[in-house]
């Protein structure tokens, strides 16, 4: 891989928690894509849970066989999980996902967009204890959005409070450098294994 290719454009996978029926996550996951769509180096893809059937029983160690994301998983440089807080922590849909996959996450950064009455803070200090554990490096800077149903517009947009954006874009910027690291970790140690 050329110096060009490690510190090209990344592939950033954002992954939509909520899998509810009426969910704060649309309108949240909207700005998201908005906002980083905009930046030039990421290649974005948006995967969304509640789309996605990743059933408890077909689960197996070490992660299952096949799932519908696995290749996304597989390609991503990094991730971005939009997760809100419920009951202290973070929904059971987002602990699937992590444990049907499990080489998908090793060696990439994951940050994190939290949103609930706390700002989903709770939800993000407690995945930043099961990342390592897949070999996944969790980025110092995240983004809160306490209270975020209350940044609504008349047409149901979320409307960023003051230091939103600034506080995304400080998150994203950790996330390439880490993205850019340990892309070229993964290369050297797939070359050295050829």
């Amino acid at each position: 891989m050329t110096e060009d290719e490690l510190n090209g454009r990344l592939r950033i996978a954002v992954v939509i928690g909520s899998v509810r029926r009426t969910r704060l996550a649309d309108p949240l996951a909207a700005w998201l894509k908005r906002e980083l769509t905009a930046i030039d180096w990421i290649d974005l893809d948006m995967i969304d849970l509640a789309s996605v059937s990743l059933p408890m029983h077909e689960m197996q160690p070490g992660g299952a066989a096949a799932s519908p994301i696995a290749g996304w998983l597989a390609d991503a440089d990094g991730f971005v999980f939009l997760t809100p807080e419920y009951n202290h922590s973070f929904p059971a849909s987002v602990k699937n996902v992590i444990d049907w996959h499990f080489t998908e996450w090793a060696y990439k950064p994951v940050a994190f967009v939290g949103y609930g009455g706390s700002g989903g803070v709770r939800a993000i200090e407690q995945l930043r204890t099961v990342f390592p554990e897949l070999r996944a490096t969790t980025v110092r800077e995240s983004v809160l959005l306490p209270m975020a149903w209350e940044h609504l517009d008349a047409d149901g947009s979320f409307v960023p409070p003051p230091g939103t954006v600034r506080a995304l874009h400080a998150t994203m910027n950790e996330l390439r450098t880490w993205a850019r690291a340990l892309r070229s970790l993964r290369v050297s140690d797939l070359a050295a294994r050829a």
